[in-house]
């Protein structure tokens, strides 16, 4: 059963507040890995800067990276490289390629925590698997089409165009957050 609170402050502040108040005193490192295809789309105006920044009161991000395919424009990697993301470009398949890399990190003993900015419920195999090797998972996504079951597995999920903020805490499940522009 899902308990519901409105608080009176803004809806990024709430964000930063809860992920704050889960910093440990020995700050986690966390890998953020970004479906650039899925996410990085005009209609979700997605501010990747906020992102990092959201993510800061929860840990120190060691790595951040953009996946995208070959058709991305130059301005678009650019923009990407400037907010200090590496841009990472494949000829083939995104997602397979930023789901090795998850699997790198869930691996790597000098990461706590991963990030993924995706909608794609093919990704919640990596989060199973990060979760059963004790990494803590945070999902962040958009609506519509953000999947239900990433938003259900992940330890954190952060829907990013949300309207109203809400915070679920779920027994059997995440805290969700959602935040409008």
């Amino acid at each position: 059963m899902a308990i519901r609170k409105k608080l009176s402050f803004s809806k990024l502040q709430k964000i930063r507040t809860y992920l704050s108040s889960k910093k440990e005193a020995d700050s986690r490192k966390m890998g953020l890995l970004v479906d650039g295809p899925n996410m990085l789309r005009k209609e979700f105006n997605i501010n990747l800067f906020e992102i990092r920044d959201i993510l800061s009161d929860y840990g120190d991000i060691k790595v951040a990276k953009v996946f995208l395919n070959q058709y991305a424009g130059e301005k678009l990697v650019e923009a990407i490289e400037n907010q200090g993301f590496e841009p990472i470009i494949t000829s083939g398949d995104v997602d397979v390629r930023m789901a090795v890399e998850a699997m790198e990190m869930i691996y790597n003993d000098a990461i706590d925590a991963i990030a993924l900015v995706t909608r794609d419920a093919d990704f919640k195999a990596v989060l199973n698997k990060a979760m059963e090797v004790g990494k803590e998972t945070i999902i962040i996504g958009a609506e519509p089409g953000f999947s239900a079951a990433l938003k259900n597995c992940a330890d954190i999920a952060i829907i990013l165009n949300d309207e109203d903020f809400e915070e679920d805490h779920r027994e059997d499940s995440c805290n969700l957050f959602s935040y409008g522009d």
